[in-house]
């Protein structure tokens, strides 16, 4: 079904029009440098060596946890690669920001602290690398919006399919259901909740997920109304086929202009949605890099530190910026208008 739709001679000539379209593309690589960057952070930001030669052998710091004793290191719990003493025969290959987002540099007397060669954005009030916790932040972000995106997105079009198929009394109930849904205080109850359970990554992303989903259900369930009554699923049904092959193979894959366009606009309000709950204190739990604590930190330290407003804010605006050229060549790309022209 996939490899139909991709292959599709409209699927193409949207693809092209979306090509044409230059801050949309522009804003697509952006898009995925960044998250190659995110996803790779490890790389790129870490206070432990790439690659480590130290005593005629080699270790890979980032990707395996070593203990002193492995080195020859006495009475100690924890490696400081940073303090290992390197003779001319050892080498280490270090990533471009000597930093973790949860260490302090502690050379530093008051926080937070101004750029600097050693901390390029400066640091927090903690003494933590404002770089390295961006680079991190980004990935917390763009994974809460994805996995959000992905559980919301998959409730709201297989409910909104079954209502705009169905009909009736199911789509009838599940349309009562969805107001009293829609009408609960979300926001109250996710405070209470994490209050009370507290506020893991998987538990923001369930309770998200759990309230996301209404707005996708109405459009595919429009979808499912519009095209159940077409000829190719009347023929499809006098072929004998049964509903759940009518559904995925004939309605589905002509339903998927609103997953398609929404989706960039979907994760850039997901991605905002949490850095206000970071910049309340309602969002992931401290010392968990987020753009939002950031922000947040920047509010009480307005007149003396500058970089946690400046850079925090170039951040959370050009991923949102970028998410928006997208979105908005997505949608005139599956604008019929625009396809013939």
């Amino acid at each position: 079904m996939i490899e139909k739709f991709i292959k599709n001679p409209l699927t193409l000539k949207r693809w092209k029009l979306f090509k044409s379209r230059k801050t949309s593309w522009i804003s697509l690589w952006v898009f995925g440098f960044f998250l190659f960057l995110s996803l790779t952070a490890e790389l790129w930001s870490n206070n432990k060596p790439l690659i480590l030669y130290y005593q005629n052998s080699l270790y890979f710091p980032v990707l395996k946890t070593y203990s002193p004793k492995t080195l020859g290191l006495k009475d100690e719990f924890v490696i400081n690669y940073k303090d290992l003493k390197l003779t001319e025969k050892d080498w280490a290959l270090w990533p471009i920001i000597k930093w973790s987002p949860l260490e302090s540099n502690l050379n530093i007397k008051n926080f937070p602290s101004s750029p600097s060669k050693k901390n390029w954005l400066g640091t927090d009030d903690r003494g933590r690398d404002l770089l390295s916790r961006l680079l991190y932040g980004y990935r917390y972000s763009i994974g809460f919006a994805l996995c959000v995106w992905i559980l919301s997105y998959l409730i709201g079009c297989i409910l909104g399919a079954l209502m705009g198929y169905l009909g009736g009394l199911f789509d009838l109930t599940s349309q009562r259901i969805i107001e009293i849904i829609e009408a609960l205080p979300s926001l109250i109850i996710l405070i209470t909740l994490s209050t009370v359970i507290g506020r893991s990554f998987i538990f923001m992303i369930l309770f998200v997920s759990c309230f996301s989903w209404v707005g996708i259900s109405f459009y595919m369930r429009a979808e499912f109304l519009r095209l159940r009554k077409r000829a190719f699923v009347e023929a499809s049904r006098a072929l004998g086929r049964s509903h759940l092959n009518v559904m995925l193979k004939h309605i589905f894959p002509n339903a998927l202009t609103p997953i398609i366009t929404f989706s960039p606009f979907a994760l850039a309000g997901l991605i905002g949605f949490l850095a206000i709950l970071d910049y309340l204190g309602f969002g992931l739990m401290p010392p968990t890099p987020s753009w939002g604590e950031l922000l947040n930190q920047a509010e009480k330290n307005l007149t003396i530190a500058w970089w946690l407003t400046v850079f925090p804010s170039l951040c959370l605006f050009s991923t949102l910026l970028t998410l928006t050229f997208i979105g908005n060549g997505m949608r005139d790309s599956f604008d019929p208008k625009e396809q013939a022209k």
